[in-house]
């Protein structure tokens, strides 16, 4: 199946196609399978609700993991997933509510083809990769653009002290 949208029968025996449903259980599958996130699945038994621990890779983030939550639209996969870090972070692309700024999710740039695996890839890219371009953060973004010595030893502090320890493999 090409398509992003679950096929389901119709009680006629024909399948149709409902955009209304949650993403397919095999994409939770693909996304925990990914290795960039741990401790994925559905919050609270709801599927449209995401959770789990990103892994960044890079310094200054990667002393630790941050939680995060990915919340599909009832729409889905019509109206793009919003992403949420809720890990307190030093970053000028996530505000101090951990709305995050991620133009993949906009409703602008939204492809209803999108896999949930590509919307983490690029949350993932966006902790990995500080932006002074994508931000939420004015006063971090000039920080990072005019001395990223003392933004990449902030960051690191605050990492230390808010994320939490790498989960065993």
């Amino acid at each position: 199946m090409g398509s992003h949208l679950w096929e389901k029968p119709h009680p006629e025996g024909r399948v149709r196609s409902d955009p209304a449903l949650p993403p397919p259980p095999q994409e939770l599958e693909e996304a925990r399978r990914w290795g960039g996130a741990r401790e994925l699945g559905p919050l609270d038994g709801n599927v449209l609700r995401w959770g789990g621990l990103l892994l960044p890779n890079n310094p200054p983030y990667n002393a630790g993991a941050f939680r995060f939550e990915l919340a599909f639209s009832p729409h889905h996969p019509l109206s793009p997933p919003r992403a949420r870090l809720c890990t307190s972070i030093y970053h000028p692309g996530v505000d101090a509510e951990g709305h995050v700024c991620q133009p993949l999710t906009s409703t602008q740039h939204w492809v209803p083809s999108t896999r949930a695996t590509q919307v983490l890839q690029d949350l993932l890219l966006l902790l990995d990769s500080p932006d002074p371009q994508r931000v939420l953060r004015q006063d971090l973004a000039r920080e990072l653009r005019d001395r990223p010595e003392l933004f990449h030893r902030r960051a690191e502090e605050h990492t230390r002290r808010h994320a939490e320890p790498w989960p065993e493999p």
